[in-house]
């Protein structure tokens, strides 16, 4: 599906969308040292595929700012808060993936010169040309919207030919499976099955923008051995929500 006939990626330039639990490991709060090592193998192993890769990460193992604006902070305050744990989540990533030997950008849509580059769409897209891991870093820059949205958003303007979502689970299911042993495992859904079944994959923002940019979304488990490259090639179980279910 996602190769050619000699075996190498048919996607020029994806985006990856993690959450930030994702880097905890078994830990209740912030980085697991082996997941972050694993990532940054996986990453490079990806780069010196040929694809062009960027990234999204949440905050949520830094902190959330749902959680923050229930407690009763100001929830503009709140998802700026929460923009911040994102910043701190790209800097580690960033380092794990020069330690593999892969040049890297983090680009903050809020701007702090003194640890990353502003987001600039021109320039994001020629360090991707340039073979630079790009790391997009706080959000939109706008409160109220979730990095999901902030990765559709990225997706779209990178000119993306899809979204890797990586998850704990291996794809899309009718219900938790963590929950419901019997759930059952979609192997496509499209756009309008996400939003109908009301699927816990990305939020209806992104989910209507990526219908909207025409970019497929694979959902897989982050948890896998070598998960980047094998998704890449097709390998491995997982989830494609495009159009058409049976696109």
């Amino acid at each position: 599906m996602v190769t050619d006939e000699t075996g190498r990626p048919r996607l020029r330039r994806v985006l990856l969308k993690m959450s930030g639990e994702a880097l905890m490991g078994r830990r209740e709060f912030g980085h697991d040292r082996e997941i972050l090592h694993r990532l940054g193998e996986d990453v490079a192993a990806v780069a010196r595929l040929g694809t062009e890769l960027c990234i999204v990460i949440g905050g949520g193992n830094m902190i959330r700012g749902s959680t923050l604006a229930a407690a009763g902070v100001e929830r503009t305050s709140a998802d700026y808060m929460g923009m911040l744990g994102t910043v701190i989540n790209a800097l580690a990533v960033q380092s794990v993936i020069e330690q593999a030997g892969i040049p890297t950008r983090v680009m903050s849509a809020i701007p702090m010169a003194a640890v990353c580059e502003p987001y600039i769409r021109r320039r994001a897209i020629r360090h991707l040309e340039k073979g630079r891991v790009v790391i997009f870093a706080g959000g939109t820059g706008n409160p109220f919207f979730t990095t999901d949205t902030a990765a559709a958003l990225r997706a779209a303007e990178m000119g993306c030919d899809a979204i890797l979502k990586g998850t704990q689970v291996d794809g899309v299911y009718s219900a938790d499976p963590k929950r419901h042993p019997d759930a059952r495992r979609f192997e496509r859904l499209s756009f309008l099955d996400v939003l109908s079944k009301d699927l816990k994959v990305m939020d209806a923002s992104a989910i209507a923008l990526a219908r909207e940019s025409n970019i497929p979304i694979i959902v897989f488990s982050l948890h896998a051995e070598n998960a980047l490259a094998r998704v890449l090639r097709g390998e491995g179980p997982h989830t494609i929500i495009t159009e058409e279910a049976g696109a």
